[in-house]
């Protein structure tokens, strides 16, 4: 290892070697022994320098007027982007579980359970190659389901039907134990018509409201580990959307793609929410530096909102 220790005043000092204008040495240190060093570097990158010779390459050098408090603002508003997420997601998580338990549970209290409730690609197909060779997708999400039953087994409500139901637990009970990735596996697992039944309530098809689940559950992950977010690289993308002439112009690469997936989905689950308006109050808190080294079209904002229906 190549690298060594350094104390938070020999960080300090390391970061002003390179460029860096810190303004309040103690309030700096305080940042670095708070949230440290290497968290902070995520959100000091884009202000290294480019490499003249290389310009994918970055130096070790700051831009010139690069501030500690710069890093400090992006971080914050980082910060409250993903508490924004998780607020959405919370929401967005409830009402799915509810449409899946309503949907399934119409055919069988435990149609999450038997493989000829599902569709059959996900229940009866199994596996060719890797690790979970001959198993079904179906039988791996009841192997985390029951893990996730077993984590809540002291939870009242899973006591009563573990005492009363010989631990027979019902689709609208079981879902109060799933996490946002266990249901949306389980979606995905759902025949073609009951997807599209769920799907049409958000305004998408079976396909694309199946994507935007593993989407957003990438998106959770995200802000629930305090992961940066701001400009992050979406992994799992859903497809480009055209629902108007603003969505056209959006890149499904970048986070703004996906908080209007949120906004869309909550104009469904709770219209009179005041989220958005939080929202656009925290885009016009990001932080001014100087030649816009960092910028919203970092975070994928290309088009106003202001004039655009989807966040009226």
């Amino acid at each position: 290892m190549s690298k060594t220790w350094l104390s938070f005043g020999q960080q300090l000092v390391s970061l002003k070697s390179k460029g860096m204008q810190v303004d309040n040495d103690s309030l700096a240190t305080s940042y670095l022994e708070r949230v440290g060093y290497y968290r902070l570097s995520g959100y000091w990158y884009p202000f290294r320098q480019f490499d003249k010779k290389n310009t994918n390459q970055r130096l070790g050098l700051f831009v010139d007027d690069t501030h500690f408090q710069h890093i400090v603002d992006l971080y914050v508003f980082d910060k409250k982007l993903r508490l924004l997420a998780i607020d959405a997601l919370e929401r967005i998580e409830m009402a799915v579980r509810v449409d899946i338990a309503h949907t399934l549970g119409k055919k069988d209290p435990q149609a999450h359970e038997q493989a000829d409730k599902l569709d059959g690609n996900f229940a009866k197909k199994a596996i060719k190659k890797g690790k979970n060779k001959g198993k079904t997708e179906h039988q791996l999400w009841l192997a985390k389901h029951s893990q996730l039953l077993y984590r809540a087994r002291k939870e009242p409500f899973i006591l009563h039907h573990n005492k009363n139901y010989q631990g027979i637990v019902p689709i609208w009970v079981a879902i109060e134990v799933w996490d946002f990735g266990c249901m949306s596996r389980l979606y995905a697992g759902m025949t073609f018509s009951d997807k599209t039944v769920i799907a049409k309530k958000y305004g998408a098809n079976a396909k694309q409201f199946e994507q935007w689940l593993r989407s957003l559950n990438f998106i959770r992950n995200v802000s629930a580990h305090h992961s940066r977010l701001w400009n992050a690289n979406i992994l799992e993308q859903s497809a480009p959307l055209s629902f108007d002439s603003k969505w056209s112009k959006l890149v499904n690469y970048k986070p703004f793609f996906y908080f209007c997936i949120m906004q869309h989905m909550l104009k469904v689950i709770c219209p009179r929410s005041s989220w958005n308006q939080r929202f656009k109050s925290l885009l016009n808190e990001f932080p001014a530096v100087p030649d816009d080294t960092v910028k919203l079209k970092d975070f994928g904002v290309i088009t106003s909102l202001e004039d655009w229906r989807l966040w009226q």
